[in-house]
Parts: structure tokens; sequence; C-alpha cells
């Protein structure tokens, strides 16, 4: 299952900043599809850590960004249209800034992408 995952109301950052994250639930990876005024990586990792789902860079576990309650073990979701909380900790040593996540696609086909930007076992 892939997401397609926006995010916004990051006002403190940039008065339009957002971000549209495509996240692969099966190999627990997530790309970029498109931003403006949040600073993260291309592609990267994705924890789970208790019912809440941490999207990091692909050499570190420390998470660029929380996505509150969006449970990617729950068998039954997420959903599209689904919403929560998002604190965005890319700034280290900065307090954690508050926006929100929205689901605006599930795709349950399994299928490659056009440009996929993940790395693959190989290349670790």
């Amino acid at each position: 299952m892939r997401l397609t995952v926006h995010l916004d109301t990051f006002d403190r950052i940039h008065p339009m900043a957002f971000a549209i994250l495509w996240l692969d639930k099966d190999t627990r990876q997530w790309s970029r599809e498109g931003h403006q005024g949040l600073e993260l990586p291309e592609w990267g990792a994705l924890h789970m850590d208790c019912g809440n789902t941490l999207v990091c860079g692909p050499h570190d576990a420390a998470p660029v960004c929380v996505l509150e309650n969006l449970d990617l073990n729950d068998c039954d979701g997420p959903f599209e249209g689904e919403t929560g909380r998002a604190q965005w900790c890319g700034e280290r040593g900065r307090t954690l800034m508050s926006g929100h996540w929205h689901v605006q696609c599930v795709d349950h086909e399994r299928a490659q992408p056009e440009h996929s930007l993940f790395a693959t076992r190989d290349e670790a």
C-alpha cells in the first residue's frame, strides 16, 4: 500500500510551507514528491512509535517529522481523507513546530513508481 500525504500549516517556518510525501507502507520508505519552505531529504525511512509514523532521513534514525496517530501497522487504515497533527523536527535544536498531515490518496496496487528515488538494499 502506498499513501500520498500532504503536510502543511507550518506557518512559523514559512507562510506557505508544505510537502507532499509518498509513503510505502510495505517497504517502510518514503519519497518527497513536492515541497516548499520545508527542508527535507528526497527520500528516507519510516519508523513506527506508539501509533505514530516517524519520517526519517535515508541514513538517520532521528525523525524529520512525526505524523501523530498515522499508524501504518493498523490493518484497517490509513484511509483517504484521514487527518492529524504533524510535528516538524527538521531543524535540530529548535522547538517542535506543529502542522497537519492529510492522506490525499491510498494506492493498493503493487506497481513500481516511474521515477523511484528509493535506494535498493544492495546500495546500503
